[in-house]
């Protein structure tokens, strides 16, 4: 590869991590961080303004989060790569990233060393994930909540009541009743709070 060839896309929302980030990247011979977001949303606008080859995006961001972003980005500019980066190393997150199209999945106390080579990797087509999350997250089995469930019990997590959730997803109280109905019972929780709470823990919202 010649000098300065990779162009990364960095989003963050926490600015201090973010500029190390950039900063440890830029280290790099080869690679160059184009553009900087610190939000989901603004992550499918600057990618079409600056090209990037490979998106670093984390996880927890506002506008969207990183897997929302990732899907975006994979529908729309299928040719970047994307790697996943998050503080918090849940199984769930790891097959939520894949199933979105990420090709890497990482965690941010990952040597800078470490996020570099897979930011090389993704690019000759190899998939990189963290071995102690995925062999978490095969004994951890499969997210048992559909999309619907999963989005149900994200409206509910802030103690909403069901017509709230209704009128904001556009669906019947009685439609929103069942979803929770079957995602407290998938999760093994005796509330919606606790199912809330299952659900984050796991990595499923």
């Amino acid at each position: 590869m010649s000098v300065r060839n990779v162009r990364v896309l960095l989003a963050e929302d926490q600015s201090m991590v973010r500029e190390a980030l950039a900063t440890l990247l830029g280290l790099e011979e080869d690679l160059e961080v184009v553009a900087q977001v610190a939000r989901g949303d603004e992550v499918l606008a600057a990618a079409r303004t600056h090209r990037p080859d490979v998106a670093l995006l984390d996880i927890e961001m506002p506008g969207l989060t990183g897997i929302e972003a990732a899907a975006r980005l994979r529908e729309e500019l299928p040719e970047v790569k994307i790697v996943i980066v998050t503080t918090f190393g849940r199984p769930g997150y790891l097959r939520r990233a894949m199933e979105s199209g990420a090709e890497a999945f990482l965690v941010k106390d990952a040597p800078a060393a470490q996020l570099a080579d897979a930011v090389r990797r993704v690019l000759r087509g190899e998939r990189v994930i963290d071995p102690t999350l995925a062999a978490a997250a095969l004994a951890d089995g499969a997210d048992p909540l559909t999309a619907r469930e999963r989005e149900v019990l994200r409206a509910a997590a802030d103690g909403s009541v069901n017509a709230d959730i209704a009128r904001g997803l556009l669906l019947s109280e009685g439609t929103v009743r069942n979803y929770l109905s079957t995602a407290i019972q998938k999760t093994g929780a005796r509330n919606r709070a606790e199912a809330v709470r299952i659900a984050r823990e796991k990595g499923w919202l």
